[in-house]
């Protein structure tokens, strides 16, 4: 078994008082979700679903006791469900899974060949738009997940070339130290 868990589906609020609950799917067909047999979550637990309305689902874990009541689904909203990479379908050769790009070098191209930016350390998706965060141990920078600024995915190789917006400047460790780094102290205002 994988290691690597994709995110398949966020548990929402309750439905109702017999423990019935919204699941948001990111399934590309949401409903196919439940054909993926036992999900895991965050903590640890496993869990199968069975829809009972579009968007909403029975939930079931690992001892086959189902969810009894409107509290016991309370407890589980926003819980994350995964499946391990190994058990979905291989992408077609122009596709891939967004956490296929984690550990990927991002490269820079510059006028005298490429700059190393660090690797994708996460993929982020707060609702506005996927992001990456590509950096070091230290350092990292938010990009937008777009063809303007990463516009070459090689999973093969291992990289993407990323171009910086204007907006994002990434300092090196020489002006880092030159210009020393800020103390979490400072620009805080007192009341």
């Amino acid at each position: 078994m994988s290691e690597q868990r994709i995110l398949m589906g966020v548990v929402g609020r309750p439905h109702g008082v017999r423990g019935l609950v919204h699941v948001h799917s990111y399934a590309a067909v949401p409903s196919d979700l439940a054909r993926y047999g036992v999900l895991t979550d965050e903590r640890g637990g496993a869990w199968t679903l069975r829809w009972r309305g579009e968007g909403i689902a029975e939930l079931i874990d690992a001892t086959g006791a189902v969810l009894k009541d409107r509290d016991q689904a309370a407890t589980l909203a926003n819980r994350k469900l995964y499946v391990e990479r190994d058990r979905l379908p291989e992408p077609d050769a122009d596709e891939f899974y967004l956490a296929d790009l984690i550990g990927l070098a991002a490269v820079e191209r510059t006028g005298d060949g490429e700059r190393l930016l660090g690797t994708v350390l996460a993929v982020h998706d707060y609702g506005a738009g996927t992001s990456l965060e590509v950096g070091d141990a230290g350092r990292s920078v938010m990009l937008p997940f777009t063809r303007a600024c990463v516009p070459e995915i090689e999973i093969g190789v291992g990289r993407i070339v990323v171009v910086m917006p204007d907006e994002i400047e990434v300092p090196d460790a020489a002006s880092l130290e030159a210009h020393g780094s800020v103390s979490a102290g400072q620009g805080e205002v007192s009341p």
